[in-house]
Formats: structure tokens, sequence, C-alpha cells
């Protein structure tokens, strides 16, 4: 159902209204604040309902990849995004790795300074090494 925003000419309160579209034109809309008919509907900002599917899809455009083996910070902030979106604790290795991207160290330097985050679905929460970025 869609939501649209109105302005009350009266009282300048601000507020949303959820109502169908054969609604739409047909209901009369009073303010919730000060009751009054004198509204204006605003234009607001355009919200778009995604499933989760295509919303990691997106975060995992490989042309959003590009370049990033050769900028460290954009590595961490996209390993970060994608951290949360998964909503998955991955463990503090990973927090420690992309602490250390987001501060620009090299992901080679990060990996002889942390050995034992490559592999046998040990470190990073079973992610495997930096090498499969």
């Amino acid at each position: 159902m869609p939501t649209y925003e109105y302005i009350c000419l009266a009282c300048k309160h601000k507020f949303e209204i959820s109502m169908t579209y054969a609604e739409y034109g047909q209901r009369i809309i009073h303010c919730p604040h000060c009751n009054s008919t004198k509204v204006q509907r605003r234009i607001g900002r355009i919200r778009v309902a995604r499933s989760e599917d295509s919303h990691l899809e997106s975060l995992v455009d490989p042309a959003a990849l590009n370049g990033l083996e050769d900028d460290p910070k954009a590595l961490g902030r996209m390993m970060r995004t994608m951290s949360k979106e998964l909503g998955e604790d991955l463990g503090p290795e990973f927090d420690e790795v992309v602490d250390r991207l987001e501060k620009g160290q090299n992901p080679e330097e990060i990996e002889k300074e942390l050995p034992d985050l490559g592999g046998d679905m040990g470190g990073m929460g079973g992610m495997g090494g930096l090498d499969d970025l």
C-alpha cells in the first residue's frame, strides 16, 4: 500500500498516510495533529521495496568490485557493508582485517602479520584468506 506525505496548511505539521490507489483522491485527509482538512500533498522520497536476495545481488555486482584490489580502504568499506547486510557476526578476525583495510593497510601485509587467517575454515569465520577476495 503506498504511503503519501502531506503537510497541514493550518499547523504546518508534516505527516504520512497509507492508502490504496483506489482511496487516493476519494478519501478526505485530516491532519492527525490538529484535525484540519487543509492539507497539501508533498512529493517525498521514492522508496522501492526490494527482496533480500535482490539487495544482496546488487552488493556483489561484479562492476562494483572493479579496482578493489588496488584500494584497501574501498575494499574494507565494501566488506564492512556486506557483513552488515548479512546480519551475521563474522568474528573478531574479520573485524580486525576490515579495520586494517579501512586504515589503508595492504592485504598482503595483513596476511603476513596475521598468518592464521588463511585456509581450512579457520580465521575470518570460515571465509578463507585474503587471496579469496
